[in-house]
């Protein structure tokens, strides 16, 4: 009780090179004393210098942060831990400009076709600040407990088929990704599908395949597709037996 938290810092999710600014305020007996630090694959530092209830940041990795305040009396307090999340490939145009931090979709998720019994993942992404939450919504009805950027269902059930759309919102508003279809069923028996691939691709030896995905260029902004472009392929490819190599930039 002898120092309150009266602001905490909120987590937030932005492109790379984005300048911001955590906030941490405080009230106390005395006057009150300020530090700031930081956590990267599990490793806690306090950052030099950050003794201020502003922290400037110029967005570079996907961190944790908190602020400890202390007083003259040795009482000390830590603020809630927050996330920067950190997004490296941003298609061109994004974030708009004059952003004020509502909800920007950066990564929709994609049609499938899932075998009945496999697992199902949709994923979707979005900058915001604060950083948005999600909810996902089949044929227009919100599944309860599908509330972050990731929908996995363990065991796909027919009756999981159909629309998907994601729902990603902030205090500055929301925004809705793209809806796609998704089939759960039986898939082709060995045979028939070996008997499409022969007829969408002649049989031929030593089937490799090279994928370059390049998403920095010099003069352009980072782009998104590429890398997620590769990879479908590289699952696609490897399905109809390519031995895949995959690069990127």
């Amino acid at each position: 009780t002898a120092i309150a938290i009266t602001e905490q810092p909120v987590s937030v999710s932005i492109p790379v090179g984005y300048s911001f600014t955590l906030r941490c305020r405080a009230k106390g007996r005395t006057c009150l004393q300020y530090q700031w630090f930081c956590q990267h694959q599990s490793v806690c530092c306090q950052i030099p210098g950050a003794t201020k209830e502003d922290l400037p940041i110029t967005a570079e990795q996907t961190q944790l942060y908190t602020c400890r305040i202390n007083d003259f009396y040795k009482n000390a307090v830590f603020s809630d831990w927050v996330k920067v999340e950190v997004h490296h490939c941003v298609a061109r145009g994004l974030p708009p400009r004059l952003w004020q931090g509502e909800p920007v979709i950066v990564l929709n998720p994609t049609e499938q076709q899932v075998e009945v019994g496999k697992p199902l993942q949709l994923q979707c992404a979005a900058m915001g600040v604060p950083a948005p939450t999600y909810q996902w919504y089949r044929n227009g009805n919100l599944l309860e407990h599908q509330k972050k950027k990731k929908l996995w269902i363990t065991h796909a059930k027919v009756s999981d088929s159909g629309t998907y759309l994601c729902c990603a919102s902030n205090s500055h508003g929301e925004h809705w990704t793209n809806a796609v279809d998704i089939h759960i069923g039986e898939t082709l028996p060995p045979a028939e599908h070996l008997q499409l691939c022969h007829l969408v691709f002649p049989l031929a030896t030593g089937k490799i395949a090279l994928l370059v995905g390049n998403n920095r260029y010099q003069h352009h902004p980072n782009l998104m597709a590429p890398i997620t472009d590769v990879f479908e392929l590289s699952l696609l490819l490897e399905q109809l037996g390519f031995q895949v190599v995959s690069l990127l930039d």
